[in-house]
Parts: C-alpha cells; structure tokens; sequence
C-alpha cells in the first residue's frame, strides 16, 4: 500500500528528529510504521513526544475510521482538530496513546480480514461476542479495546463465541 510506504517514511522522520529518539532508536532492525507498533518502547517514546499531526493525519488515511470518530476518540472538538492542523502540533501524551491503540487495532483488523472493507463492515456490526455491541463502540475505551483487539485475535485462530 502507498499509505504505509508513506507512514514508514513520516515514523521514521519522526523518530529521527527527535534526539533521544536516535538513543532509544539504537539498534533498532524496523524503524517504520509497523516497527512502531510492535515496539513498546518505541510507542511510549512516540506516545511521550507527542504524535506530530502529520503523522496522526497518515493513520487516519491507514484507518477505517471518520473524522467524527476520530473526534470521539480523541475526546477533542473539531475546531481543536483544525486548530492541530492549521498550527501542525504535537497531541498530548493521553490524545498520542489513543492514535497509537486506534492504529494497533486498524493494523490488527487489517491482518485478520485482510482487506479494509470488510474490517469496516466487522466494525460496525453488532457483535454477539461483544456483548452484542459493536466494536467501533467498544474501542473509544482502553478495556474496550482490549476486548476489540481479543475478539480479532480469537477470529484470526477460528474461535469464535
């Protein structure tokens, strides 16, 4: 995919700009998207810096999710969206931590169904297993989506509920 060539490129610049990021980059084999999201201490480094909005707006291009969702997600405005934006901030560390699980679960969902719509329609449809909500409901909380990312696991071995 040319998002995640793109994503790669904008997590490697990332971490390259940042000083201790080259410290605690050291010696590190994947320094790319997936990279970050397999490497804890990459992801709380990154969630510490503060995620630039160039590269939150990457993920949300990676991502299944609206820009509403988002906002829900992020538990900001959409004003505050633009704003981030127009001034091309960092998020906070909470705000970085949310971007990072929304794009673990994308990234998870992408493995499982192996293609972006059909991961959308699991997303949206009511899940037995999840108590009969649906996961785009569940993983605006942590527990949430914990239990999102459990389910996709479980699927991805053939249990299901």
């Amino acid at each position: 995919m040319e998002i995640e060539k793109k994503l790669d490129k904008e997590v490697i610049s990332f971490l390259k700009e940042l000083e201790t990021g080259t410290s605690n980059a050291k010696g590190k084999k994947s320094l790319n998207f997936e990279g970050l999201l397999s490497d804890t201490m990459l992801k709380i480094f990154a969630i510490r810096q503060g995620i630039p909005f160039h590269l939150f707006y990457l993920i949300t291009l990676y991502s299944p999710y609206s820009e509403n969702d988002w906002i829900s997600f992020l538990d900001i405005s959409k004003k505050s969206l633009q704003r981030y934006k127009q001034e091309s901030r960092r998020f906070g560390h909470l705000q970085s931590e949310k971007i990072i699980e929304m794009a673990e679960v994308t990234k998870v969902g992408l493995e499982v169904f192996g293609d972006m719509d059909k991961f959308k329609l699991w997303l949206s449809t009511p899940n037995f297993a999840l108590g009969s909500m649906k996961p785009i409901e569940l993983i605006r909380d942590s527990y949430g989506k914990d239990l999102v990312v459990g389910e996709l696991t479980r699927i991805n071995y053939g249990i299901f509920a």
